[in-house]
């Protein structure tokens, strides 16, 4: 990664070496030289969106967008603990076993490590799902890799939050 900076100094200069050494290749996305905010481009903010567009795609029952966003090796843990593949997601789904009316991200953050970000978040669902008509909050990390040039996620991991 580089980064270029107006009229370096020395000090300036020696920065990227020292985030390197210190990073390896997950440089953060902001660091601060010369008392300068310099914003270096990152993933984040796009694999935020696009986690915005599967939580969304669920919500509408799009097979389709699921497909493309999901990894074959995904591992996805439910609030409950119950685990799925990508295929039992959306044969679930397909069927009408798990029926997401809405699923609400907030608070999300991402960390950007290259070809891999990873995100973490609240989210409120509305679902039905074991024939249960369900609503709550949920804490939860997720986990996105860019693979053949495509970003997909691969792993899904959400905790109940107290009523």
């Amino acid at each position: 990664m580089l980064v270029t900076l107006p009229n370096p100094t020395r000090a300036s200069l020696a920065v990227a070496p020292f985030q390197k050494a210190v990073y390896g290749s997950g440089i953060p996305d902001t660091y601060c030289a010369n008392d300068r905010r310099l914003h270096v481009p990152s993933n984040a903010d796009m694999i935020i969106d696009l986690d915005r567009k599967r939580m969304q795609a669920m919500a509408a029952k799009d097979i389709d967008v699921l497909d493309a966003l999901l990894a074959d090796e995904l591992v996805y843990t439910h609030s409950s603990a119950r685990l799925d593949t990508k295929q039992s997601l959306l044969a679930n789904m397909n069927s009408g076993a798990t029926v997401y009316s809405s699923v609400e991200p907030s608070e999300v953050t991402a960390q950007d490590f290259g070809d891999v970000v990873i995100l973490t978040g609240l989210a409120r669902i509305k679902v039905f799902s074991m024939g249960k008509h369900l609503d709550f909050g949920v804490r939860f990390t997720d986990a996105y890799t860019k693979q053949n040039g495509r970003w997909q996620m691969v792993v899904w991991q959400s905790t109940r939050l107290p009523d």
